[in-house]
């Protein structure tokens, strides 16, 4: 059994709290988080992200990130406004912030560069979602709408001048504000999930079809508690274990195929806003192995990432940026540089080859030039593919046209 941990959060300031899915063991407790809800990421497996909104009356949040195997706060972001919903792509090498004026923020995790941001909707972004392969993003928000925004529009320049709109599609089927979006396998086909407070989940595809949902959030909530409210839920890899936190401060684990509760696990008095369940982290041990050999990257130092910019720099400096997206990983193995921007890996091979010619700097500099090699091979491919869709939609077009003026109108 893959072992599996489970994070909770709560708006108190009560920190992050963290324990073994299967086991129950105890793990660090992260400080100083007083989280917003959909608030709370693992990026990549590599470290720990959460958007901070202490007080609605302020002009400004932050952005935190913990290593593993340290309880304190190591970095410190001030973005330009609040953040609401924050989520990382599968890879960690972007995340995305959604802000209280219904802007989204897409940053280079790596750099901390502040690569776009978009008004997005007319109130707050409450959730954020990348699909399984990664090239779309799906928000919900408080003004009742769900949308779906192409990553490869919102880079390629040219395409946006000439659009009518930055969204690909966008969904109006709730009347109070969305609390939750979900998206399931199949790419731009996929399945879109969407929660809200006016008590309904409502499905559609990205081809706008409408999908009939018998559940809904207000049947959830009274199934599981007669008193307080079901805040967030989260599940295992395979399915069989349901993850609920609640109002009383406490997260349930539920079998699904027994539907009781195999154990409880109490985050605080306040209310419980997020619970993720993560593949364990190889450099997390729990707080009862203290004693325990240090991690092996922990030995070689592995510092977390820059913090986020405030605001992006001038269309100069980004006229060379080169943006890498790329599908969702499988391996179960956390990389130790699992960031593989373009820019970034130029920046680093030069930095290395001005240290000297240590043989460990050499075996760095191949390394780096391997992946950054695989990756503009990678965005080869994808422009290829792109090449080759956008003539095979122009020839359809074309003879479709021409077998319309064969057969004359239709009377």
């Amino acid at each position: 059994m893959e072992a599996e941990v489970v994070l909770a959060s709560s708006p108190t300031d009560a920190g992050v709290s963290c324990w073994d899915l299967h086991t129950g063991a105890e793990h660090l407790r992260y400080k100083s988080c007083a989280s917003s809800p959909h608030g709370l990421a693992s990026v990549a497996g590599r470290f720990l992200a959460s958007s901070q909104l202490r007080d609605r009356k302020s002009s400004s949040g932050s952005i935190l990130y913990w290593s593993w195997n340290k309880p304190q706060v190591e970095v410190r972001s001030f973005p330009a406004e609040p953040i609401k919903a924050l989520v990382s792509n599968s890879q960690g090498t972007y995340i995305a912030g959604g802000g209280v004026s219904g802007d989204i923020y897409f940053w280079e995790v790596a750099t901390g560069k502040l690569l776009k941001k978009w008004h997005a909707h007319y109130r707050a972004v409450s959730c954020l979602v990348f699909n399984d392969d990664q090239s779309l993003l799906i928000s919900g928000s408080e003004d009742g709408c769900v949308r779906v925004w192409s990553l490869f529009l919102i880079f390629d320049d040219a395409r946006r001048e000439e659009a009518r709109h930055l969204f690909e599609y966008s969904f109006h089927e709730h009347s109070l504000r969305v609390t939750d979006v979900k998206t399931g396998y199949g790419g731009s086909n996929a399945i879109i999930v969407s929660a809200s407070e006016d008590r309904t989940c409502k499905g559609k595809t990205c081809s706008e079809d409408d999908i009939s949902l018998i559940s809904s959030q207000h049947s959830i909530k009274s199934a599981l508690y007669p008193s307080k409210a079901v805040t967030c839920l989260a599940s295992s890899a395979d399915g069989f274990l349901l993850v609920s936190g609640s109002e009383d401060g406490m997260i349930r684990v539920w079998d699904t195929r027994t539907r009781n509760i195999t154990r409880i696990f109490r985050h605080t008095k306040g209310p419980v806003n997020n619970v993720l369940v993560i593949r364990q982290p190889q450099n997390l041990n729990p707080r009862t192995s203290a004693n325990s050999p240090v991690s092996p990257l922990r030995r070689h130092g592995l510092t977390l990432p820059p913090p986020l910019e405030k605001f992006a720099n001038s269309p100069d400096e980004n006229a060379h940026a080169k943006v890498f997206i790329g599908p969702q990983t499988t391996s179960n193995h956390l990389l130790d540089s699992s960031y593989i921007s373009v820019q970034t890996m130029e920046a680093q091979i030069k930095e290395l080859q001005q240290q000297g010619s240590s043989a460990a700097a050499e075996v760095d500099i191949e390394r780096l030039k391997s992946e950054q090699l695989r990756s503009v091979q990678m965005i080869q491919q994808w422009k290829k593919m792109y090449e080759n869709l956008h003539q095979f939609c122009v020839t359809e077009l074309l003879d479709g046209t021409h077998t319309e003026s064969a057969n004359g109108p239709n009377l």
